[in-house]
């Protein structure tokens, strides 16, 4: 911050009397960019005169008025809750992701906004269901900042999205909007002016979890159990615009888009049982046999995410990015 003064300070002890110096130009901060060398008693006896201590007392009035004002422009210390599943909670258990991420979002948003400290209350595999049943029992605490990304174990595990009167009528925890309602309700219930951010699922490619390949899943280019992922996504932003609270959108967000998320997945080639890299869309029908196949991403597969759903450095790195912009305003 550029401050025009009349005054810069270089204090220089000489018996006592601290010399003071009055270039008048314009300073980054309050750096000292000269001093007036004047004998001790010289500047004692000009002191000493009725104008000068006047002009002496303006000069103290003024700089503590910069300081004051300085000082207001420090962010001030905030708590972040940080709810979700899998994503959310790999940030702090990255050895999990075969070593394929070094740092998730909350860290990185934090080395950006050194101000804000993170709980991380993400939950491994859980839905919006989930979480509001077991809303009460999983110390959430009081914060000033609550960040809310769920949505995506709710689509593939077949969770009605429902409607907007299950919002409303806060009807429990058998839809998406129903979920929420609890969710939102118990971080009012913490802190009342408490900031709420709400995030979308992103897209999703062909899911294949890297210390289970068995646990695998196919990605958000088509509905599971009658339901689009983008119905979810919907939802969500239904509610943040209900509730006037931020939103990031990372389904919506350009480079996050399903060809965006792996470089290629390898697979055996049906006609000639040859591995092959298949970009999207060509791997859709593509058959994988996790009990023989072998890893279909390898590292040099990997773009947004690792593994079709997780974010890599890069995915994470472009989350933290969108919650930077929102959060540096609190």
């Amino acid at each position: 911050m550029q401050v025009l003064l009349n005054i810069v300070w270089q204090a220089e002890s000489a018996k006592g009397i601290y010399l003071v110096g009055c270039p008048g130009q314009l300073i980054q901060g309050l750096k000292t960019v000269s001093s007036l060398k004047q004998p001790a008693a010289q500047i004692k006896n000009t002191l000493n005169k009725p104008v000068i201590k006047k002009q002496a007392m303006k000069k103290w009035i003024v700089l503590l008025v910069v300081l004051t004002a300085i000082s207001s422009f420090a962010p001030r210390p905030l708590t972040w809750v940080a709810i979700g599943d899998s994503i959310t909670y790999l940030n702090d258990h990255t050895n999990e992701t075969g070593n394929r991420v070094s740092k998730g979002y909350m860290t990185r948003v934090v080395e950006q906004l050194p101000n804000i400290t993170f709980i991380n209350q993400g939950h491994n595999g859980w839905t919006s269901a989930g979480i509001a049943k077991s809303i009460d029992t999983l110390g959430i605490v009081k914060a000033d900042v609550y960040s809310v990304f769920l949505g995506t174990n709710d689509w593939w595990h077949g969770t009605p999205v429902g409607s907007m009167q299950d919002y409303l009528q806060n009807t429990g925890n058998g839809t998406v909007y129903g979920s929420f309602r609890i969710i939102i309700n118990k971080l009012h219930s913490l802190n009342k002016s408490a900031k709420i951010i709400l995030i979308t699922p992103m897209q999703r490619a062909d899911f294949v979890y890297i210390n289970n390949m068995k646990n695998n899943a196919w990605g958000s280019y088509k509905p599971k159990n009658g339901q689009d992922l983008k119905e979810v996504v919907a939802a969500i932003d239904s509610i943040s615009k209900y509730e006037h609270t931020e939103l990031v959108d990372l389904y919506h967000k350009k480079g996050m888009s399903v060809e965006n998320l792996v470089k290629y997945k390898r697979l055996k080639d049906p006609q000639t049982g040859n591995y092959k890299n298949y970009p999207y869309p060509s791997f859709i029908d593509i058959p994988f046999n996790p009990a023989t196949d072998e890893y279909p991403y390898p590292a040099d597969a990997i773009d947004v995410t690792y593994d079709g759903l997780h974010p890599s450095d890069k995915g994470y790195a472009m989350i933290a990015d969108l919650l930077v912009e929102v959060m540096r305003r609190y």
